[in-house]
């Protein structure tokens, strides 16, 4: 099996969840030693290891949180640290067998309102390194030192868990105001973390839900270099029946996996009150994700060393003309319909071409929903509209193979623009339960279509003639993580995109910023997506659900004012005019979305403002 380091470098792993809880809803009381059941009761903690490895975990924990010789002596059980940690591992083991990992979970021996001492440093150190040294004889992967509240003890247990050899990760706590119980700032703890050679991860996990660890793993990223993961407990507890439950249900944990995960963390888990159907949710979606996928590589084509003759950009489509010329272009984006009756669709995209609109974008299953095929459709609009058609293309719903016949049958057919983009997982669709492919992301893709260019396929056999594609990519100006935005959209150029569209823009600010960091990488034409809002609520739909778009406060306000329903397209209308404006000098054409299929008020914003 892969080195557990060298395996989550390369893509995010899933942690299981609480142990306490579950054994908890199996009965046993609250003041027992749940570490003393590794040795009494070995069968129950195996269940719970079973349950989390069916569920879809990548590494279980062991049941020896409090396993160190301080929390033992409290039940009488001092003498059996060494026995109690071996046996927990080997349970753990019993279920990861080879293909999950253990690691060996060890928790804080002060509490949370305690001070280390300067007469207390040896002691601790002893204590935790003779628990770790059990769990290694048992044969954990990893220590994870989970729970911690105080910097200085962390670091202490850290330095003796290294001893070991073994990869050490190290876990704090902190409260709802982002500071740990004993008053550290989230700051001044991550300057001591990350600076702590024996810690080769870092991670938050406890206290708090999902939003509250998302809002401190958000500010905690850019102040290490070392993996982080996030192990967030089910909400906040609430007392019901005199019993404490934890409230926040699978489905809604298994959301903010998905955006821990495109944040940028290395590994995702749960804490108290997380149960196997919370891990089994939060694999799905993240396993659905392309960024933990393992894609095909793809052999990039040697442009210089090809004696193939691609196809000039002018001569590729008329977009790709108009922006080789440097004219500002115009796009409206109209989903297919659900329906096979494409009567409304076609009549949609003569108005638009009508009233001189450049190309209809047509994306590709939008917020993973299934539609008419946008290859279909963008032929029949092509054929029947006379219009060009801008078609999106995701990695989602096909392997390299069907993807590459597709790209192949659409030149066929007369469609050269395309948009690729890797697509939204199953998970934030209509259908959970499908299975994402995502053999290659955007980059990817670019790369195989640019093969296709100079007339090579993925796997380097001739295609003749060669594709004369004009390939565009997505940006994403108000990316969560700026910086692996730009390096993704830098590699994106690198495999070989010609323009680019944004996600909607209501930010003008944010978009230059973009543009002017991404100048660095090279410059493509960039098309800027813009969203006519149509309410109040409209807005805080695109600013809360939908992934890479940021309103502004004042953008909210302005909708907000609008008492009806009139005012609220007026309003919108008049916001994305602004936004046009703003940016025309720096732009090369504009995407304007038709929002609920209204193609007039897209048509507004361009200045069109004629009656449908």
């Amino acid at each position: 099996m892969t080195p557990f380091l060298e395996r989550i470098k390369k893509q995010p792993l899933v942690f299981d969840g609480a142990m306490g809880t579950m054994l908890y809803t199996k009965g046993v009381f609250l003041n027992r030693c749940y570490d003393e059941l590794n040795l009494t009761n070995p069968e129950i903690v195996g269940e719970i290891h079973k349950a989390y490895s069916e569920a879809g975990a990548d590494v279980l924990e062991t049941n020896t949180f409090g396993a160190n010789r301080i929390k033992l002596t409290e039940h009488g059980l001092g003498e059996k640290v060494r026995e109690i940690n071996v046996a927990a591992a080997g349970i753990a083991r019993q279920y990861a067998m080879d293909n999950l990992y253990v690691a060996g979970s060890m928790g804080p021996c002060l509490k949370s309102g305690q001070i280390l001492g300067e007469n207390r440093r040896e002691e601790l150190s002893e204590v935790f390194s003779e628990q770790a040294q059990a769990l290694k004889e048992g044969g954990v992967d990893l220590i994870l030192l989970e729970t911690f509240s105080h910097s200085e003890e962390l670091i202490l247990a850290a330095q003796a868990a290294a001893e070991t050899g073994l990869p050490v990760c190290g876990c704090f706590t902190l409260t709802e105001e982002g500071y740990t119980p004993g008053g550290e700032s989230l700051e001044v703890l991550m300057q001591g973390l990350d600076s702590c050679e024996a810690l080769d991860l870092v991670g938050l996990n406890c206290g708090t839900g999902p939003s509250h660890t998302y809002n401190w793993v958000e500010r905690a990223l850019p102040l290490t270099q070392k993996p982080l993961i996030a192990m967030p407990n089910a909400g906040f507890p609430k007392e019901q029946d005199g019993r404490m439950v934890y409230l926040t249900n699978p489905e809604y944990f298994a959301s903010y996996a998905q955006k821990f995960i495109k944040l940028g963390v290395s590994g995702i888990g749960g804490c108290c009150g997380t149960t196997p159907e919370h891990i089994l949710k939060a694999s799905r979606t993240v396993k659905a994700t392309s960024l933990i996928k393992q894609h095909v590589e793809i052999k990039v084509v040697d442009r210089t060393a090809s004696d193939v003759q691609p196809v000039p950009q002018e001569e590729k489509s008329r977009l790709a003309c108009l922006l080789k010329q440097g004219k500002m272009v115009t796009s409206v984006e109209i989903t297919p319909p659900r329906s096979t009756d494409l009567t409304g669709f076609i009549s949609k995209a003569k108005a638009c071409a009508y009233h001189g609109v450049d190309a209809i974008n047509i994306p590709d299953g939008p917020r993973a929903s299934a539609r008419v095929s946008p290859m279909i459709a963008a032929s029949i609009i092509q054929k029947e509209a006379g219009i060009e058609a801008v078609l999106h293309y995701t990695c989602r719903d096909r392997n390299l193979l069907g993807m590459q016949s597709d790209i192949l049958g659409s030149v066929a057919a007369g469609l050269n623009n395309f948009l690729v983009i890797t697509g939204d997982p199953p998970k934030s669709g209509d259908y959970p339960e499908v299975t994402g492919v995502f053999d290659v992301d955007s980059i990817g893709l670019t790369q195989v279509i640019l093969g296709l260019n100079y007339g090579r396929d993925f796997g380097g056999n001739p295609i003749t003639p060669p594709t004369g594609i004009f390939t565009g990519v997505g940006a994403n100006p108000c990316a969560v993580s700026p910086k692996l935005e730009l390096d993704r959209y830098r590699r994106k150029l690198e495999a070989g995109a010609e323009f680019a569209i944004t996600q909607p823009v209501f930010d003008p600010d944010a978009l230059l910023k973009f543009m002017d960091e991404a100048s660095a990488f090279g410059t493509i034409p960039v098309v800027a997506g813009v969203w006519p809002l149509v309410s109040f609520k409209n807005a805080e739909f695109m600013r809360n659900e939908v992934p890479g778009v940021e309103v502004p406060d004042s953008v909210m306000e302005r909708m907000s004012r609008c008492k009806t329903r009139e005012e609220g397209i007026a309003e919108g209308i008049r916001i994305a005019s602004e936004i046009c404006r703003t940016i025309e000098p720096y732009v090369q054409g504009y995407q304007v979305s038709a929002p609920f299929g209204r193609v007039e008020l897209a048509l507004k914003v361009l200045g069109m403002d004629t009656t449908i």
